[in-house]
């Protein structure tokens, strides 16, 4: 039996693992059907991560090490698909795996984290990482003094695109609608910021560009005609899917409680309302989708699985 399983091999779930085995359970295997490091691998540049200094340093270079250093502690990593997270009457958790078999563990940390919806227009695949991003938190430094564009008409588009125009000398906003689905004041911030420029009743076409990245973005307007916006970055925030098909029980339900957009209701202690479960990272309530923070989210989430365990 496991001490602790960690279902996902990201951020969290590496530093989760890091403190897991360090802080002395003896038996814990992270599950993670691809290669560990998470969405963050995808980066083409890392410049807002402490210490993480070095010049032009990818996701994927920046995320090498971790793996190393967790098993070097003893963690184990199985590259299985889990399909689900079961509790049974005693408190012993059941890793349901999509090959039939199954694992069973003391306590589980679930770091599957989230993915950011597409918005589907010609180019986008193309040109993430290049031009085109989902974080202005990470990427918005690289566009300094120069104009981008925002895709999206939520809270999120409308807060990224005013912290955009902080660093960016011009902000279009492009929304396929006439009105934002927004709170009130953040639409008021918004159209009164001089340098973002609302493109209403637009839908974006393709993103167009070459080898060094994108060079601007095609709209079509409400009147049937097109605009080309020249800009050499392109931020889409038209939502977010959580990973949390793990959770989800034969009969439908969650394992634990979750919030009305299925992320995982955590503590600070990163603790569900399921004693022994914990989520760290993108999956859960309000998180900041910073490696960062889905770092900090682990070695909080471990700290109190090794309490979980030693306390049972």
């Amino acid at each position: 039996m496991l001490d602790c399983a960690i279902i996902g091999g990201g951020p969290a779930g590496l530093t989760a693992g890091l403190y897991t085995t360090r802080g002395g359970l003896d038996n814990v295997t992270m599950f993670e059907k691809g290669l560990p490091g998470g969405q963050i691998t995808m980066s083409s540049e890392i410049e807002n991560y402490p210490g993480a200094t070095a010049h032009n340093l990818s996701g994927m270079d920046f995320m090498a090490p971790w793996q190393e250093q967790c098993q070097r502690f003893g963690l184990k990593h199985e590259m299985s698909e889990v399909t689900r997270v079961s509790r049974r009457e005693d408190g012993i958790f059941t890793i349901h795996k999509s090959d039939g078999s199954v694992d069973e563990a003391k306590s589980v940390i679930v770091c599957t984290g989230s993915a950011p919806k597409r918005a589907g227009f010609a180019g986008e695949d193309i040109y993430f990482g290049r031009g085109v991003s989902t974080c202005a938190t990470c990427d918005g430094f690289f566009y300094k003094n120069k104009e981008v564009a925002v895709i999206g008409g939520g809270d999120t588009a409308l807060e990224e695109a005013l912290y955009l125009a902080k660093i960016c000398t011009k902000v279009y906003l492009i929304h396929r609608r006439e009105t934002f689905r927004a709170a009130p004041n953040t639409i008021a911030r918004v159209k009164n910021t001089a340098n973002i420029e609302l493109v209403i009743n637009a839908i974006p076409e393709e993103v167009f560009g070459g080898a060094m990245g994108v060079d601007g973005i095609r709209v079509k307007l409400q009147d049937g005609s097109s605009r080309q916006i020249d800009v050499p970055g392109v931020f889409v925030f038209v939502g977010n899917n959580v990973n949390n098909q793990v959770l989800i029980q034969e009969d439908g339900s969650f394992l634990c409680e979750m919030t009305q957009w299925g992320e995982v209701k955590v503590d600070l202690s990163m603790k569900t309302s399921i004693a022994g479960l914990f989520a760290a990272g993108d999956m859960r309530e309000s998180a900041p989708k910073q490696v960062v923070c889905a770092a900090g989210d682990g070695a909080v989430a471990a700290l109190q699985a090794i309490a979980f365990v030693d306390g049972h």
